[in-house]
Parts: structure tokens; sequence; C-alpha cells
């Protein structure tokens, strides 16, 4: 019987265009190489979404198998299945190895030859699971392992000029979208029906800015009435009807970078209490968005915006933190907790770095003015400020629509 082989390397057809130039990849690749020195490691094995297609470019899919981007001092590698083809390769930045499934744990051989054993290694600690952390201790038998995840959230946390004319281009995208479901309103349209409309208006425009790209995961979640009460509630066939407090969220994905435009509106018509509590939030997105600035603490803004709430006796209806960072994630994977707008983070604000002011206040249902309200606009921190680079209106004169 033939042997089959546990890898191979499959370079089918030349290199895609990548969502940034090479010297893009090895800027980056020059950062994480700079803290490997610094913490005397050998290599870094990077396992998740985010961090593989930040250093590589490749946004995998896994499937249930894993997947990796290993760096070492002079090489920048992705192990993947065979299931994927030459995909790897192609929107990859660096080399690519097959591993194959006849035997189990061939990921790990993989690894291990790329790595070497005994060495020290990097690992996103906060990726790994207690299975896979065991088989990276039994087959790398690192002399030394180290979580690398604060470090590379750190370097993905201030963006590079080529990222901010990507994410400015994504939230352009996002406003496409919300003209889209404004249009698309009417008494009797399910919630289905208006996110379909404001999705492929994004799917399409997003295709025509970037016709080299792949196409996934771009989505909207449009919700109403009761609905509106969890940020992350998902779409339903439920039926608009006049007077119903709508919340409009959509979020473009270009090449694993999410943008993000959510707006509070109403169908037809909007009752006295619903307008009370939402102009509030907006006058605490508007207290928001002006503290945002170079050397703000991401603790300090939650206080002073707790505060404003607090004021007008609004701070029990508050759902979640302020707001958050962009970059290579998604609602499936990615995060940058770092740079969120909550009590217990005290990262300081600086230039380069991208975050949404987002207040949200949900009144329980049976109470005037019952809904979720938040609006969400995505921030750019510059030398003397910040930069808002979302351009759909917020509030009454434009969102009571239908």
């Amino acid at each position: 019987m033939t042997s089959r082989p546990e890898q191979y390397r499959f370079h089918n057809g030349a290199k895609a265009a990548l969502p940034f130039d090479p010297a893009e990849y090895d800027d980056r690749l020059a950062g994480l190489r700079d803290l490997m020195e610094m913490h005397s490691l050998d290599a870094v094995l990077l396992t998740s979404m985010q961090n593989v297609a930040y250093y590589s470019g490749f946004l995998y899919c896994a499937f249930g198998r894993p997947y990796a981007c290993v760096v070492t001092k002079t090489d920048c590698i992705t192990v993947s299945a065979g299931i994927d083809g030459g995909q790897p390769w192609r929107r990859g930045h660096g080399d690519s190895i097959t591993y194959t499934d006849w035997t189990r744990d061939n990921f790990w051989r993989v690894v291990a030859g790329i790595t070497g054993t005994g060495k020290a290694v990097g690992c996103e600690a906060d990726h790994l699971t207690l299975l896979q952390a065991e088989k990276f201790n039994h087959f790398l038998k690192p002399a030394r392992g180290m979580d690398i995840s604060p470090a590379t959230m750190q370097q993905r946390m201030v963006k590079s000029p080529a990222e901010l004319d990507l994410i400015r281009q994504g939230a352009q995208v996002a406003d496409h979208g919300g003209h889209a479901i404004r249009a698309a309103l009417r008494d009797g349209a399910t919630e289905l029906e208006i996110a379909m409309a404001g999705r492929d208006a994004m799917e399409a425009e997003i295709a025509r800015r970037f016709p080299d790209a792949e196409y996934r995961d771009t989505w909207v979640w449009f919700q109403s009435g009761l609905n509106t009460d969890g940020a992350h509630n998902p779409v339903t066939n439920r039926r608009l009807r006049r007077g119903d407090i709508l919340s409009m969220n959509c979020f473009p994905m270009i090449s694993g970078y999410y943008t993000a435009l959510e707006r509070t509106m109403f169908l037809g018509e909007c009752d006295a209490a619903s307008l009370a509590v939402w102009q509030s939030n907006i006058a605490a997105h508007e207290f928001g968005m002006g503290l945002l600035r170079p050397g703000a603490t991401c603790a300090g803004v939650t206080e002073q915006i707790n505060a404003f709430l607090a004021e007008r006796d609004l701070l029990q209806y508050r759902s979640f933190g302020y707001g958050h960072s962009f970059g290579i994630l998604s609602h499936y994977y990615g995060r940058e907790a770092g740079l969120e707008l909550r009590e217990d983070i005290d990262t300081a604000l600086e230039p380069g770095m991208v975050i949404s002011m987002e207040p949200m206040l949900t009144i329980p249902e049976g109470q005037p003015g019952a809904g979720g309200y938040r609006e969400h606009d995505i921030l750019i921190i510059t030398e003397e400020g910040a930069e808002t680079i979302t351009g759909y209106p917020y509030g009454p004169a434009t969102n009571i629509a239908g």
C-alpha cells in the first residue's frame, strides 16, 4: 500500500491580490519579530482567525479543523487543511503548507516541523482549548511558552494608514446600506425583508469598490419592537407596524475588516415618551463623541458618560459598554478587548486607534418609551482629537421614516 503523506505544498496558481500590499504585511511581521526578540522567542504560533489574517492575509474557515500561521525569525507559513485546495497559498503572504487528515494530529506534526522542538514558542493562550494546549506541549515540547495574545492585540489596535483607508471605505459602505434600509421601510414589511435590502446593497457596493476581494460575512441585524431590546438580537420574520421602534444595524465585512452603522428609527411616527428617551440617548452619544481624544482613557470616558446618564436618571437602563475597537473582527471571531469603553479598561487612546461611540438604553416592555435605543458612529483618534467617519445621520429628522 502506498504511504500517504502527512503534509504537502499545494501552490496552485499565482498569488492573488491581498487586502494590502506585501510591504504592509512585512511591516506587521517586523513588529511581531520585534516582540519575539524582546521576549527571546524562537517562533510564534498564531491560531485565531484574526491573527492569522492580520499577519498573513489568509482568513480561514475552520469548520472544525485547526489552522495556524507560524512565524519564525525568517519565515511566515500558514498551516491549513487539504479541503482549502490552493486558496491559503493564493490568498496568503508567505509560504503555505497543507496537512492531511489521513493520520490524527498531522496539523501538530507540521507545526512542530516548522518551529522545531524544545524551543521558546509564543502562542495565543486565549484561543487554545485545553485539548489543543495539551497537544501544543506534547508535540512541540517547548522549553518555554508565552502568551503572545496581549502583545499582538496591542499591535492590532493601532492602525496603519492602509488599514485606516479600508476602514473609512467600510464605514461608507455601511452608510450605503443604511440608506437602502431606510428606502425599504414600509408598514407590513418583515425584519428579514428589510435586512436583505441592506445586506444586498452593501455586498454590491463592496464588490464595486473592491473587485479583486473575497466576499463573505456581510450582514444586517434589523430589529423591531420588543426585538430591539438587545444589540445582538437576530433578525426575525416579524412584520413592521406603524409607530414601531426600529434598530438598524449594518455590518459590511471587507477582507475580515468589520465596520458598523447602527441607528434608532421609528416607522412613520414616534410617541412623546419614546422621543424623550431617544433624544436623551442622542445627547449621551454626542457627549461621548466629544470625549474621544488622545490621552483619554476608556475607563475615564465611561465614568463621564455614566455620570451624564445618572444625572438624567437613565443610567439604570444602560445595556453594555459605550464602544469598542475596529479591525479584523466579526460576530464570531476577533476582539480587541483592550480597547473597549468599559469601567475595567484603562487603555489610553492614541492616534491611529479606531473606536465606536454607541450608548444604548433599553426601556423594559410595558413602560413608556419601551424598546432599545442605540446610535453608533466610528471615530479615528487623531493627533488633535477624533475624526468621525460615519456619514449616515442620526436622530428624528431623518430616521422617522416609512
